[in-house]
């Protein structure tokens, strides 16, 4: 647990209590939970658009001759995939095929790759580059170099545009701009990505300009009907469309197999961190399985709530993450599955929900339509 006086705080607090944020912390930052209310929020997001100030992600830069190189022979996922304006979803895992962190890596050149890792885990991925890297290669913690705001939802192209910012970019492409501001044109980088499932953007301005950069984004989505909103909603949007948490559906214990992130591994390289793990445990299949459960019944699910084989049934399983999900209006989760029960998608399990038994439909995340 973290104790009040130790949170970190970030580049934009004033502007969150100004708002009226409840807050809680998350990876050692006082982050905020919600401004109007988790399902308003989440609503405004699938609907019109929102903006997330999740700054508390990590930034590292590895720099020099060769830094992509050392980044692919140490991350999961194939940079070979992707050319210099992308960026790319990979695991930085431990030597049985756990994981380490997911982060995003931006590849800038050849010589210059820039990684979002999450908040409480950027020294850990930072160490392990450090440790594989050549000489001439430097890995940089960068976390108060930059801040981070996502714009997402189906009204966040025009939101960009009307500021002059690029929006037509392809998923997972970035690009250098400027935004104009009231006190001048600020320096952003912009990336089509995002973790609500709806088209989005994340905008990274300087630690330093975060504050009138946030201003001009927040009048613009609410020129659009939208709002800001908090680490509620993002929990929910996220858990919607399946999407993985560090500590929940992965961790160092999970592998991106049992997670359903094989598709962020690039099998063909002759080198990353976990690889001969990974590689036997794809071969012989995994011990558990990550799935998403349905509520059929009255109740909501949480983290850590065991998944039986039915009604006083034997246990198969525990939830990773549970919540309401505001668009279907019904309890939802996502739960590894030992694969030895013989479970699939559109079985009937129940969750233990304090002692009563919640019945379930299995099922294959997403649980609603994707747009990004």
């Amino acid at each position: 647990m973290w104790a009040m006086s130790e949170l970190l705080a970030g580049p934009i607090a004033d502007r969150h209590v100004a708002l009226c944020a409840s807050f809680a912390a998350f990876g050692g930052w006082d982050m905020p939970v919600s401004y109007a209310g988790t399902v308003a929020e989440h609503t405004a997001v699938r609907e019109t658009v929102g903006i997330f100030d999740v700054s508390h992600l990590g930034k590292a830069l590895v720099s020099g001759p060769g830094a992509a190189a050392l980044v692919n022979a140490t991350l999961t996922n194939d940079l070979g995939r992707i050319g210099p304006g992308r960026a790319q979803y990979t695991l930085c895992c431990n030597d049985s095929g756990g994981v380490i962190d997911d982060l995003i890596a931006y590849l800038v050149s050849d010589d210059e790759v820039f990684l979002i890792p999450n908040a409480a885990n950027t020294a850990a991925v930072v160490d392990v580059l450090r440790a594989a890297a050549p000489d001439g290669v430097t890995v940089t913690d960068r976390h108060r170099d930059h801040a981070v705001f996502a714009v997402q939802g189906p009204r966040s192209p025009e939101l960009l545009e009307g500021l002059g910012l690029p929006a037509g970019m392809e998923y997972m492409a970035f690009v250098d701009a400027e935004l104009v501001t009231a006190g001048g044109a600020r320096p952003v980088r912009v990336c089509r990505t995002g973790y609500t499932g709806e088209r989005g953007y994340e905008i990274l301005p300087s630690w330093d300009d975060a504050g009138p950069v946030f201003d001009t984004l927040l009048d613009g989505v609410r020129d659009l009907g939208g709002m800001p909103a908090g680490l509620g909603a993002r929990d929910t949007l996220r858990t919607e469309m399946g999407y993985a948490l560090h500590g929940h559906e992965l961790g160092p214990e999970i592998t991106p197999v049992q997670a359903r992130s094989s598709w962020a591994v690039g099998w063909d390289k002759p080198h990353f961190g976990g690889r001969d793990a990974l590689l036997a445990e794809k071969e012989a299949g995994p011990r558990r399985r990550l799935y998403g459960l349905r509520a059929t019944g009255r109740g909501v699910p949480r983290a850590d709530c065991e998944v039986r084989s039915g009604p006083g049934g034997e246990r198969i399983g525990v939830c990773t993450s549970g919540t309401f999900s505001p668009t279907l209006k019904q309890g939802i989760a996502l739960a590894l599955i030992d694969t030895a029960s013989g479970v699939r998608k559109g079985d009937e399990v129940s969750i233990d929900v304090r002692g009563r038994d919640l019945p379930c439909e299995v099922v294959i995340p997403p649980f609603v339509e994707s747009h990004v």
